[in-house]
């Protein structure tokens, strides 16, 4: 699965991330990034940056269907199929009920694929951990999008998640996001104890990505 430290960047629907563009980045990231990259499309996208890339491709959300009538839902299988080696789960733009979280984390080790569940405090997080994901990703929602990353606003809330973590399944992997978007940021993530960082403006709004992607692993 994925390597670590690792950093996942989350394109959600920007537009300056999605159809062409998407491919355009993920093939930037592709050339220019020396260490663990992941990404995450939309669902639309990621067939076409399977075939035309080989930077692991991860679904932003899939739904706790199975095969079947389910019209408007994202299926599990559809998008392995396209070439996703994983998803995100209950990102806090698209919150899910702890059966859904439970189903889909079951299906995807049915399936062989990665799953990252994020959570938006530690107590969530421990929770997370009791459901055998490969990864929990801490994100505090207000922080989300803004300037200022969450390794540098709540230093000690990070720490907290990542021991109740640990404390509940030592095998879970913790990334930490919201906020990240240069290598000082990634750096203050790692020593917190995490395993990799989640960002998306950060990289994804920036006019100089090449600069943006290097600064990013410059302290990995």
């Amino acid at each position: 699965m994925l390597k670590t430290p690792v950093i996942i960047v989350n394109y959600k629907t920007y537009s300056a991330s999605i159809g062409k563009r998407a491919l355009e980045l993920t093939k930037t990231i592709e050339r220019k990034g020396k260490k663990n990259w992941a990404v995450c499309p939309q669902a639309s996208d990621i067939r076409m940056l399977s075939e035309n890339t080989d930077v692991p491709l991860l679904a932003q959300h899939i739904d706790a269907v199975d095969p079947g009538s389910n019209t408007g839902h994202i299926l599990l299988e559809t998008v392995k199929r396209a070439g996703a080696q994983g998803t995100l789960i209950n990102h806090s733009e698209r919150r899910l009920k702890l059966s859904a979280i439970e189903k889909i984390v079951r299906r995807c080790h049915e399936k062989d694929l990665e799953t990252i569940i994020c959570a938006n405090n530690p107590e969530v997080a421990a929770s997370a951990a009791a459901l055998d994901p490969g990864f929990v990703a801490y994100e505090p929602p207000e922080l989300i999008g803004g300037d200022i990353s969450v390794s540098s606003a709540k230093p000690d809330v990070v720490e907290e998640a990542v021991e109740k973590v640990k404390n509940v399944n030592p095998e879970v992997k913790v990334l930490c996001g919201a906020g990240v978007k240069n290598g000082e940021d990634v750096k203050a993530a790692l020593e917190l104890g995490t395993e990799g960082v989640l960002l998306a403006s950060g990289l994804v709004k920036s006019e100089k990505k090449e600069e943006v992607i290097h600064d990013l692993e410059s302290e990995l």
